[in-house]
């Protein structure tokens, strides 16, 4: 399968991040392919359930529209500074590095917003991991783009 990058967005309560410990953001855990929070390591998400997939991109134009939209979207629910996000066009030479993008940003009401584009086909650090396409199980946002 070509080289792309799959969507994710976690936009939940801090504190299932970390309760009761963080056991369920790692593999082998039972919970770990359903729990919704990201996991540990940005490229474990491919082991996760293909259903967290919200997107599919194989273009890095594609996939950097996609992520600073979602930013744009919350950006009035964000809390705290943060510093700003990443250039488009330093987005799209980061993807097209095959690197994985992420961002986290804690939201109001103790929320946390987690932003992820992963490198896929394969994954260039864990090239072991599935691709969630793969399965035939792929589930992405209506409209959005699969390769």
């Amino acid at each position: 399968m070509s080289p792309h990058h799959h969507a994710y967005l976690w936009h939940g309560h801090g504190t299932l991040l970390v309760t009761p410990g963080d056991a369920h953001r790692r593999p082998g855990h039972p919970e770990f392919p359903t729990a919704p929070v990201m996991p540990l390591e940005t490229a474990h998400w491919l082991l996760k359930a293909s259903a967290h997939v919200r997107a599919t991109f194989p273009r890095p134009t594609e996939a950097a529209a996609w992520y600073t939209e979602q930013l744009q979207q919350h950006t009035g629910i964000l809390t705290g500074t943060y510093a700003p996000a990443p250039d488009p066009g330093e987005i799209v030479r980061r993807l097209t590095a095959r690197e994985d993008l992420v961002g986290g940003w804690w939201t109001t009401g103790g929320r946390f917003l987690h932003l992820g584009l992963i490198a896929c086909g394969p994954h260039p650090h864990r090239p072991q991991h599935p691709c969630p396409l793969r399965t035939g199980q792929a589930s992405a946002s209506p409209g959005a783009p699969t390769p």
